[in-house]
């Protein structure tokens, strides 16, 4: 577990870290730096800082890299970013924004926010708000006419801070439980 802070330069990073925005980066807390996400980042805890929002099963570090390749492939797709400690180099809020094409609204786009956490010892921070931040002008300067997510009725009140707006339901059906997991194709 390394305890310097890693500059973005020593990183490979999953997208160019100039596509955050910078008023956003101004705002953070002093103690943490907002970056895209990193080939290196299984190790500084990002199972771990998902493990939040649910039970995160760890495939090991060279499937979680094929992951992050698979998912980097997709260009101008996803845009997943992390929070770092510059205290631990260790991640501490994470949050995902991809980019869904349609043939509608002009051939336009929706950024789909998923799976915003932050470690349970840094809230209080405005983490949580920075990270919508950059993801919403991530999805705003991707071109995208709206930009929506998910959330439980008590997180509601946090997501208006941020300027969204409660419209319509969400609807959910779960594929049934395998026993192995779906083939990679």
């Amino acid at each position: 577990m390394s305890s310097h802070f890693t500059p973005d330069s020593e990183l490979d990073l999953f997208f160019s870290a100039d596509l955050i925005p910078a008023q956003v980066k101004a705002q953070l807390h002093p103690d943490v730096h907002l970056r895209p996400l990193a080939s290196t980042d299984y190790h500084r805890g990002h199972l771990a800082v998902l493990s939040v929002l649910t039970i995160v099963s760890d495939p090991g570090e060279s499937e979680w890299l094929a992951q992050f390749e698979s998912m980097r492939a997709a260009p101008k797709t996803y845009y997943p970013i992390v929070i770092i400690s510059k205290q631990t180099d260790q991640i501490v809020g994470v949050g995902c924004v991809f980019i869904e094409r349609k043939f509608l609204r002009g051939l336009g786009s929706v950024g789909h926010i998923e799976d915003i956490a932050v470690d349970k010892n840094q809230q209080g921070k405005k983490l949580g708000l920075r990270i919508i931040q950059a993801l919403t002008g991530i999805s705003e300067n991707s071109g995208c006419y709206k930009t929506i997510l998910n959330c439980s009725n008590e997180n509601i009140p946090f997501y208006e801070k941020c300027g969204y707006q409660k419209k319509e339901n969400e609807m959910a059906k779960y594929a049934p439980e395998r026993a192995q997991p779906a083939p990679r194709l």
